[in-house]
């Protein structure tokens, strides 16, 4: 019998897409990991508002 360890093929096989917000006062980008590791998400400026980055990709929708 082969000991495999099961955990580490389950977490490489998933992929984390990891968001960036911006604070709307000051400007800093933080990642979705860093604002769940606080207790309250706020800036470190204490604004308390973020707006999500959008990925500098552009869709091209063809018209009908």
């Amino acid at each position: 019998m082969v000991d495999e360890d099961f955990d580490d093929v389950e977490e490489t096989s998933q992929e984390t897409f990891d968001v960036i917000y911006s604070c709307l006062r000051c400007g800093t980008n933080v990642s979705n990991t860093e604002l769940s590791r606080l207790p309250e998400i706020k800036c470190i400026c204490g604004f308390r508002v973020f707006t999500k980055e959008r990925p500098p990709v552009v869709k091209t929708v063809k018209a009908i």
